[in-house]
């Protein structure tokens, strides 16, 4: 049933007609499954470069970006490894911190390591980060904002430069649920969303233990990633591509497709055995739209929304998210 919270009765109709949500979205050829956060023993991790990268090739992904802390690995070291269906990635976590807070930006696809920047507040010091990033031509992204409860919607609504935000990040220690009167971090994506920011959401891994035990108190591999629409398995296609949002995260549910037209978002789900699947479309100030057992799920305009997003959760505790489309002003 329509949780009308935003004056839908007022609008009506009419409203959905006068107003349009942006269009195209997800024009690309292939679906391609990548992570752009893990370690390796060139940090902190517990494997060298290689037996990271092998891991992601053996288990279905399509590219992987190496992101340890303040060093970049040469995808050139593990060609080998790369052919037409697995990609590397160059990276790096720029680890930074202002006082006790950590300050954490990947830069995705730099052409040589990056230098972690401070700055005299917290907000400098995230923004001079995501410009050092894009200082070099790379994609930068923020990193778990719930980690020691470091970086609140305040401080993320003043940064510019950045489209993209760690929504769920797999490391036991991250708190992104929120808790003790904190947000989740989705409820700061929404907030940021609401107050104009257009930034969307990815899943990583942050894995670091890929030796011994998997166990949800470690930090291991498989936790989330992303599926991005793109015509080819290439760095700037595939960047781009995230960056216009043209991507779903997931922690474990496969999408078919995603429909956008000027009135309605459609999501195909991919079922899975005796699974079951509960779509919820988001609004303005995280404001539920519209929840729906349906395959495929609709949402069609309704009138007075600023945009509109997806969680879809499978009978097991699954999630996918489908990214923010933007409404046009009529």
């Amino acid at each position: 049933m329509l949780a009308c919270a935003l004056g839908c009765a007022a609008f009506g109709a009419a409203g959905a007609r006068a107003q349009q949500l942006e269009t195209p979205a997800f024009t690309g050829a292939h679906w391609y499954r990548g992570n752009t956060h893990s370690h390796t023993l060139e940090s902190d991790g517990d494997s060298p470069p290689e037996v990271v990268a092998r891991w992601y090739r053996d288990h279905g992904y399509q590219f992987l970006v190496i992101s340890d802390h303040n060093v970049r690995v040469d995808p050139g070291q593990l060609a080998h490894l790369v052919d037409s269906t697995f990609l590397l990635i160059p990276g790096e976590e720029l680890t930074s911190n202002f006082f006790t807070r950590p300050v954490h930006v990947n830069g995705l696809n730099i052409p040589h390591v990056l230098e972690p920047q401070r700055d005299s507040t917290l907000v400098g010091t995230v923004q001079k980060n995501v410009d050092a990033v894009r200082g070099v031509a790379g994609v930068p992204h923020i990193n778990h904002p719930n980690f020691a409860w470091a970086l609140s919607h305040e401080v993320l609504a003043q940064v510019r430069g950045d489209r993209l935000l760690e929504i769920f990040n797999g490391h036991p220690d991250v708190h992104n649920h929120g808790g003790g009167g904190a947000p989740s971090v989705e409820e700061i994506w929404d907030r940021l969303l609401t107050g104009g920011k257009r930034i969307y959401g990815i899943a990583v891994d942050d894995a670091h233990h890929f030796q011994g035990e998997f166990a949800a108190d470690r930090q291991n591999p498989g936790r989330g990633w992303v599926v991005v629409r793109a015509d080819r398995l290439e760095a700037g296609e595939l960047l781009a591509r995230l960056e216009a949002g043209e991507f779903y995260a997931s922690t474990g549910v496969a999408l078919e497709s995603v429909q956008v037209e000027p009135t309605s978002l459609t999501i195909h789900i991919r079922a899975r055995g005796s699974f079951r699947y509960t779509t919820v479309f988001i609004g303005r100030d995280g404001r539920e739209l519209l929840r729906t057992g349906d395959n495929p799920a609709v949402y069609r305009l309704q009138g007075g929304e600023s945009y509109v997003r997806a969680r879809v959760t499978d009978s097991g505790g699954k999630v996918a998210w489908v990214q923010p489309v933007f409404v046009r002003a009529p």
